[in-house]
């Protein structure tokens, strides 16, 4: 019989303020009738109790469990252990293994669906499968589906965590992060903790309240009254005022002492009277401490030695394995479990625990130090022997002393290899550093620091940095070891944005690598780096030596398929022809060119696709994306990696002029981004294009206020990025009306960008920004840069660089030739993807023209501008036309009688979609949203409107669904 359930049949003492905060959201979370009769809508929480050792947190918890099961609900629970605390995911996997593990392997692989590789390994579901782990983000957001997919599944449910102060990293960050959900699920979470010792990464179960408004519950200690009422309970009616106060004195009004103090005198037969008070100090010593462990001594050696055993074991002990631990037999094992329960220290029968942590504590503490490491170390030989595996094993090799023991490192590594596969790097890398420590053998210890390395990668880049450096420093006999040193190496300085050591590394194992192969590996990843590079020397010669490169190689591996991508990508950057660019990109792709390769950045599959977009392909583009965001949520990567893989599929769709969708997936990018952390290059690049659309969008208030909010602005990253951050920054400053230091930033970007042979306005338009900015105190200048980019953008061959080059060349030119412009530009971007440029180039030339006299062509393409600005979401865009219609005399056409055309691109998608009979559901669908938002786009369509739904249908042109 276990502890639990002998507690919960304890009177509770003084806890109804407690018991009513739980049954208030027991009621809420089951949708209990108020006091009208009428049923509640079923309301999640998160209830967090703190108290001190012993303050009675798991007998309230027990309680809760018990009244939550009385009221139908599903109940999950776990508690937080003092020797588990390092084990990865412990927690999690009491929480969630139980709801799943029974399964057969099909029905959970069909419960998990997608999630089943991510989160399986983490919840012992499954082995880990070879290839790169998913990122913590990318489990966390997968244990969320889990817990969210059950509780909805098995409604109303309740979650229980004891002992939260104990729970391992992994899954108390995890469910910390996971709590602000609990009231928007059928969930009620409760959790309790010692409040000191609550580590730093669970604050928000001290942020969050019990119940909203409120604190955490704190569990004060009984008080005399209330220990009187527990001794008499347990003693009988005979115990006296003065032995029940001197109960209360000697116990501090502790629970758990009080109660295990009254079994103290019931087991020495003392009478409870004023008499025997004098005697209770002694007894209550003999509880805990010292005094415990006197107790423990007086059972017998074979007795203290099970006891130690499961001590160190933990919780949820197997009495073999703390048989084995303790070396001895079955039937001494069994007398000693007999004699421990008796004495209340242990509790259980096929699985055995401590019949309270503090017991646990004490005990554990009271093991002499040599003889503590030799049973960790014993605990870890048996763990193996069980079948339990390494990572079982680990945590109790990491309590003993370094030997030099070969088995040790061995099963360190193993243990970290699971792990790291699983999903906590963090629990890999103390295994890594304590088989470092060991030593392991002379001929091992590169490797082991490479592991060491590739487990800090994410959250530790300088520290990786640091072991793959003394790792090259080994002797390694191993050259494909060595190679994968020098790639993992490159690639976190790369990351670190320390490019030019990434590329100097590679480049000092290219001069000494015999084998061709992975020399033209190491080439690859070189050009890559140096293609991201601001401060390359020379890149004209590195433009020069890839091109003799690539088009030596016919791409029948995935490493030349790089270096032909790679081409392409520089082919862009230099603006030369885009169908030299387009060629090259399709040789890329002809063999495949995965974004999850393993060992393998995504960075060149990123490039390829953004060579289409430059090329006004942008459909294939959104393709590529797709797969490749694909390939990213299958791994688990939530990251930077899906972060880069939104933020640059926003990139795309502003580019084509789709503005709402671009700032919804951006949005999404950053917040990604923000997760992973400020400064960091998917950080540069989310914020770059949020500012962008928002510019685009006539929003330039907030987008000067969100480069404010994000730091962006000088120092630059040494990275080059997309779009180039030091450009945009000069856009913003061109925007807010801030001429000269725009046009000293855009210089200063012209400066670093067009001796490395960036030179394609399509890919970074600095010119032509600096072309406005210019013609404020500097109209010929102006005017000599837009033509020079007009020029480039020829060379480069594609409509839309043409015409957005074109539109700007009017901008800043006077007289006749601005219509000209305008009239070549139209007409190109006319026949490319770019929207938003056509709609701006329309409007500039119909105001153009009004100005000349020319008011029937003015006014076709300034409603035109008008409508293609609605259909961008180019808010300020649509302003700007209705002013010039109206200076022109002209009134915004009406469609069918309705001022649909007021309606942004968004507004004008849920209208069409709700009158052909969609619900909000589908319709949220569709536009990838919520519900709640489709609701406020259709309230401002029939505000805007002005009509119903049969109307709306009219002015539309749509049917009425029925």
């Amino acid at each position: 019989m276990g502890q639990r359930s002998v507690r919960s049949r304890r009177t509770l003492f003084e806890r109804e303020s407690e018991l009513a905060a739980a049954d208030e959201a027991l009621s809420e979370l089951t949708g209990a009738r108020g006091s009208s009769g009428e049923p509640k809508r079923p309301r999640g929480a998160l209830l967090a109790f703190a108290g001190r050792a012993g303050i009675g947190k798991t007998t309230l918890l027990a309680e809760v469990r018990r009244r939550a099961a009385a009221e139908g609900c599903t109940v999950l629970s776990a508690r937080g252990g003092d020797q588990e605390q390092r084990v990865a995911f412990h927690v999690a996997r009491q929480l969630l293994q139980p709801q799943l593990a029974g399964a057969p392997e099909a029905e959970v692989r069909a419960r998990l669906g997608s999630w089943y590789a991510i989160v399986g390994p983490a919840l012992g579901l499954c082995a880990a499968a070879e290839g790169a782990p998913p990122d913590q983000q990318g489990l966390r957001d997968g244990l969320d589906w889990v817990l969210t997919h059950l509780a909805v599944r098995r409604a109303p449910m309740v979650l229980v965590l004891d002992d939260a102060h104990w729970a391992d990293p992994e899954s108390l960050s995890w469910l910390a992060a996971f709590a602000p959900r609990a009231e928007e699920l059928p969930l009620l979470l409760v959790v309790a903790y010692r409040p000191d010792e609550l580590p730093g990464h669970a604050e928000a179960f001290r942020g969050l309240p019990g119940r909203a408004g409120q604190r955490p519950i704190d569990l004060e200690p009984l008080s005399a009254a209330a220990v009187a009422r527990l001794v008499r309970e347990d003693l009988g009616t005979q115990a006296d005022d003065a032995f029940c106060r001197e109960c209360w004195a000697v116990t501090a009004g502790n629970p758990f002492e009080a109660v295990e103090l009254t079994a103290k005198v019931r087991d020495r037969g003392l009478t409870p009277t004023e008499a025997g008070a004098h005697l209770l100090r002694d007894l209550a010593a003999a509880v805990k401490g010292s005094g415990l462990v006197a107790r423990l001594e007086r059972l017998g050696t074979s007795t203290v030695r099970f006891a130690w055993a499961c001590a160190v074991l933990g919780t949820e002990i197997p009495p073999p394995l703390a048989a084995a631990v303790a070396g001895l037999g079955s039937e001494e094992a069994a007398d000693a479990a007999d004699a421990l329960r008796g004495a209340r220290i242990l509790t259980g029968a096929d699985t055995l625990e401590f019949v309270h942590p503090l017991i646990a504590t004490a005990v554990y503490r009271a093991i002499p130090g040599g003889v503590r490491v030799a049973l960790h170390g014993q605990a870890a030989w048996c763990v193996v022997d069980a079948g339990l595996g390494a990572s079982a094993a680990a945590r109790h090799l990491l309590e003993t002393h370094p030997d030099g023991d070969t088995w040790i490192v061995q099963h360190l590594r193993a243990a970290a290899r699971e792990t790291l596969r699983a999903g906590a790097p963090d629990a890999a890398r103390r295994y890594l550093a304590r088989a470092l420590r060991e030593p392991p053998p002379f001929e091992d210890r590169a490797a082991v620091l490479y592991e060491l390395g590739c487990a800090s990668l994410l959250t530790e880049p300088a520290t990786t940095v640091n072991h793959l450096r003394a790792a090259l420093e080994e002797p390694i006999t191993d050259p494909e070891l060595r190679h994968h040193i020098v790639y993992r190496l490159s690639q976190v300085l790369a990351h670190s944005d320390r490019l030019a050591e990434a590329s100097e590394t590679l480049a000092r194992e290219i001069r000494v690598t015999g084998d061709a192969r992975v020399r033209l590996r190491m080439q690859s990843e070189q050009f890559m780096w140096d293609a991201f590079r601001a401060d390359e020397p020379d890149s004209p010669a590195r433009s020069r030596r890839l091109t003799r490169l690539a088009d030596r190689l016919t791409g029948r591996d995935l490493t030349e398929r790089y270096v032909i991508g790679l081409r392409a990508w520089d082919a862009t950057l230099r603006g030369e022809p885009a169908s030299v660019a387009l060629h090259h990109a399709e040789r890329a792709l002809a063999g495949g060119l995965g974004w999850a390769e393993a060992d393998r950045g995504f960075e060149v599959p990123v490039l390829v696709a953004l060579t289409f977009m430059y090329a006004d392909r942008p459909g294939r583009t959104e393709e590529l994306f797709a797969t490749g965001i694909a390939d990213f949520e299958s791994q688990g990567w939530h990251g930077a990696h899906l972060s880069f893989g939104y933020t640059l599929l926003a990139y795309v769709r502003y580019r084509r002029g789709r503005l709402a969708e671009a700032e919804d997936f951006v949005r999404a990018g950053l917040r990604l981004a923000e997760r992973v952390g400020p400064g960091t290059p998917v950080h540069w690049y989310a914020v770059g294009v949020l500012i962008e659309v928002l510019l685009a969008r006539g929003r330039v208030t907030e987008a000067a206020r969100t480069a404010e909010d994000h730091a962006f602005g000088a120092p630059f990253p040494a990275a080059v990025t997309f779009p180039d951050v030091q450009t945009v920054h000069g856009e913003l400053l061109l925007a807010r009306g801030l001429t000269k230091d725009a046009a000293a930033e855009l210089a200063s970007a012209g400066r670093r960008l067009d001796p490395r042979g960036m030179r394609n306005p399509a890919w970074c338009p600095w010119q032509l920004h600096l072309a406005r900015a210019e013609s404020h105190d500097a109209p010929d200048r102006a005017v000599t840069t837009a033509l020079e980019a007009v020029h480039r953008a020829r060379q480069y061959g594609t409509p839309s660089a043409i015409g957005q080059a074109l539109r700007t060349a009017a901008e800043v030119s006077c007289g006749p030739a601005r219509v000209r412009y305008l009239e070549e530009s139209v007409g190109h971007l006319e026949r490319s993807p770019a929207a938003y440029e056509l709609a701006c180039a329309l409007v500039a030339l119909g105001t153009e023209l009004r100005r000349a006299g020319r008011p029937k062509e003015a006014a076709e393409h300034l409603y035109r501008g008008l409508d293609a600005a609605v259909q961008c979401g180019a808010d300020g865009l649509v302003d700007e036309a209705r002013d010039e219609l109206a200076a022109a005399g002209l009134r915004p056409r009406r469609l069918h009688g309705t001022e649909t055309d007021a309606l942004t691109a968004r507004e004008r998608a849920a209208a069409t979609l709700t009158v052909r009979g969609r619900g909000t559901a589908e319709i949220a669908k569709d536009l990838r949203t919520d519900e709640p938002t489709v609701v406020r786009l259709l309230s401002a369509v029939y505000r805007k409107a002005g009509t119903d739904r049969t109307g709306l249908a009219a002015a539309l042109g749509e049917p009425p669904a029925p």
